[in-house]
């Protein structure tokens, strides 16, 4: 037996889609470059692709999955922001964008950092790769099982630049989505990816952002640019609104320019028609009676999915309602599911989201059932 526990908890949305409808096509909006996609951070909602699962080649957005591996150090305490980093002669040798470092300079943790995300430094990736893990190689191996660790199952990469042309260092669209939700899911990479102008060595070598959007695009947040003749304009572009921050990717772009009008119109479209909701947790969502429990209720939580729902703007409110499983018997581990949150508007369900039990409850003994059965007959 189910029942249905209305409670009164409705919120002034803004939003008339329907959540977790199907993505735009290329027919829909018009995007120049062959590979494109369009995601939301905190829900991961997909709201554009073009070409995401076609294998491309990512330039210096490599760098991305770089950075991200920096940043978990960290955020580990593995190494600190203070900390000295001696550049070797194979980091020194490097090209591309640089900022031409020297066999056996140093600079902190923090420079380097700045150097990568700022001006696409290759000399200070290579170094860093060095410093997190002693060669580059053994970083390279990091970058995928990290890779897959987040699900990207189309890339492999050889390098931690994206500098050189190799058939076996690739991605897609969807992959360079997915990791660069991962790293602004940490706050720390934005004091870097939206710097615009800056400088090292004493204010003596300037560093002006590859990524214009920075500079002239309201909200950007970052994140990462890439251009090789084999990749030819690669970005994934963030950018942040009122609490709710899209990406944008784009790969094998014509040009600068049409690469960053294409994110430019997919992050416009995004910010233009859609919003961000909360999601009813703690003890909003109330409890859930328990059976033979030493406690005759269990709080309720969110389960997967997180805290907050992508819908369409346009008007009308949200209301939240529980569907429970019933009975819930003792023993409940923190976790179990126990029902379902469901969201609609306007007399229409628009998403569900699974309830969990937030504690555990224990059984109680043999005794305490039989105790409980007898009461429950006297009418006690």
């Amino acid at each position: 037996m189910k029942r249905f526990l209305s409670f009164a908890l409705a919120a002034a949305l803004l939003g008339s889609g329907v959540a977790h409808a199907e993505p735009l096509r290329d027919n829909e909006l018009k995007i120049s470059a062959p590979s494109a996609v369009l995601l939301e951070k905190a829900t991961g909602e997909l709201l554009y692709e073009k070409g995401a699962h076609e294998r491309r080649a990512p330039a210096s957005v490599t760098k991305v999955m770089t950075l991200l591996l920096i940043i978990e150090d960290l955020e580990s305490g593995k190494i600190a922001l203070g900390d000295t980093v001696t550049a070797s002669a194979r980091a020194a040798s490097f090209g591309g964008s640089c900022v031409y470092l020297e066999e056996g300079e140093q600079m902190s943790v923090d420079e380097m950092l700045k150097c990568i995300a700022v001006v696409s430094a290759n000399d200070c990736a290579v170094a860093m790769a060095e410093h997190l893990c002693g060669t580059e190689e053994v970083f390279v191996e990091r970058m995928n099982r990290r890779a897959a660790e987040l699900g990207m199952n189309e890339s492999r990469f050889t390098n931690c630049t994206g500098l050189f042309e190799d058939p076996e260092h690739y991605t897609t669209a969807w992959d360079v989505a997915l990791m660069s939700r991962e790293l602004i899911s940490h706050d720390l990479i934005k004091n870097y990816t939206t710097i615009w102008m800056d400088s090292i060595r004493g204010g003596a070598f300037g560093l002006s952002n590859t990524n214009k959007l920075v500079f002239w695009y309201p909200g950007c947040t970052g994140l990462k640019t890439g251009y090789t003749a084999g990749a030819m304009y690669c970005l994934a572009a963030t950018a942040e609104r009122d609490g709710v921050e899209y990406i944008a990717v784009i790969m094998h772009g014509d040009s600068i320019e049409s690469r960053n009008a294409d994110a430019k119109a997919l992050l416009n479209y995004a910010f233009a028609n859609y919003t961000l909701v909360s999601l009813p947790e703690g003890e909003a969502l109330g409890e859930a009676a328990v059976e033979y429990g030493k406690s005759a209720s269990v709080p309720l939580a969110l389960g997967e999915g997180g805290a907050s729902l992508l819908v369409g703007k346009g008007g009308g409110d949200c209301s939240f309602s529980r569907e429970l499983k019933e009975p819930q018997s003792a023993p409940l581990h923190a976790g179990d599911p126990v029902g379902e949150l469901i969201v609609t508007r306007g007399g229409q369900e628009i998403a569900r989201r699974e309830l969990v039990a937030a504690a555990d409850v224990e059984r109680i003994s043999f005794w305490g059932i039989l105790a409980s059965l007898a009461g429950s007959l006297v009418g006690l």
